[in-house]
């Protein structure tokens, strides 16, 4: 059966940076140290990052803007905990898609002893009766459920569901932070540009810096 014969590569779940993947899955963050931004929740004994160390994760809403970690924070946590890590859309799953992951997840737990994350994307765009299914897994501890938001949490999911996880809030990056990130691109050879000898002006830099300011405030 497909779906629990992925569990026994659990390190599938774990990979980016494919080279035909996009530059900015290439350079995704592979650990804490190379994550750039939200240092007052994810820093050195910051409360995110001793949730972390603790082993113990609770279930989390990360509440932010588009191009502000949250994706990129879940993955991290996987990693540094060795939970499975299962990535979800609210876009184009539904219930049955909800039961399935659960049933792969209590194998893991079963046949393991392994934990899994189950990372949703906007989470907000699940109705009342989606949400709700979520519920019983996280109750029991079954997964812990990592959702995605750009909507205020408070209104778009349910109060039931809300209870049950902890909240953290997540900052648009600053300036020098995506300038940090796109220089990091430019000199990487291996899994950015560095290797196409890519020159780029101060100036041209920032107008991209804008530009990515401007696209973000759009979505």
């Amino acid at each position: 059966m497909e779906l629990f014969e992925s569990c026994e590569k659990p390190e599938t779940h774990q990979r980016s940076g494919h080279p035909e993947s996009p530059l900015a899955d290439r350079m995704r963050p592979q650990n804490f140290n190379e994550f750039i931004g939200q240092e007052e929740i994810i820093g050195p004994n910051k409360p995110l990052r001793k949730i972390i160390t603790t082993g113990k994760l609770p279930s989390l809403i990360f509440w932010g803007p588009p191009g502000s970690g949250k994706t990129t924070l879940a993955f991290l946590m996987a990693r540094a905990t060795k939970f499975e890590f299962i990535t979800f859309s609210a876009v184009i799953s539904g219930i049955k898609e909800i039961k399935e992951v659960m049933e792969r997840a209590k194998y893991n737990r079963e046949k393991f002893n392994r934990r899994t994350i189950l990372f949703v994307d906007e989470i907000h765009r699940f109705n009342k009766a989606q949400q709700d299914a979520f519920l019983p897994y996280v109750e029991k501890g079954l997964i812990t459920l990592i959702g995605a938001t750009t909507e205020n949490p408070s209104f778009e999911l349910n109060s039931a569901l809300l209870s049950r996880c902890r909240v953290f809030v997540l900052r648009g990056l600053t300036e020098n932070e995506i300038k940090i990130i796109l220089q990091a691109a430019l000199r990487d050879k291996k899994k950015g540009l560095g290797g196409l000898a890519v020159e780029i002006t101060d100036q041209v830099l920032s107008y991209v810096i804008n530009m990515a300011n401007a696209m973000r405030g759009r979505l």
